[in-house]
């Protein structure tokens, strides 16, 4: 008859294994240290969309601004809050990559637009 240990039963791993939390389980901890870096980081990007409107920026200058310091802002929190920085490049393809497809449909969009509107603006008039 075979003695069966704590630490296994069947093949199996034990309930005191089994209940470790899934961050000691795969071995990542981030430090505190790089949650306040990216905090810290946030508000002086928010900081400086702020000073955008602030030093009345206008025109294309104005939104490019932003929509950069809006991107940067969506690229940290998605990378570290939602650990997108550490998973696998498989699952980030997959999730960035549909509104990344999306984002270029809608700039082809846009300059079909304005190219549309250029042409009637050329062979109707204002």
């Amino acid at each position: 008859m075979t003695t069966m240990t704590e630490e296994t039963t069947h093949g199996h791993a034990s309930v005191a294994q089994a209940a470790k939390p899934a961050a000691q389980a795969h071995g990542q901890q981030h430090p505190i240290k790089l949650y306040l870096l990216v905090w810290t980081l946030l508000f002086i990007l928010s900081a400086c969309s702020y000073l955008v409107d602030y030093f009345d920026f206008q025109g294309y200058l104005r939104w490019f601004l932003i929509i950069v310091f809006m991107l940067l802002k969506a690229g940290l929190i998605v990378a570290v809050f939602m650990h997108m920085a550490w998973e696998r490049l498989a699952l980030v393809v997959a999730i960035l990559a549909p509104p990344m497809a999306v984002l270029v449909l809608m700039a082809m969009m846009a300059w079909e637009g304005e190219y549309t509107n250029a042409l009637r603006v050329f062979f109707f008039g204002a």
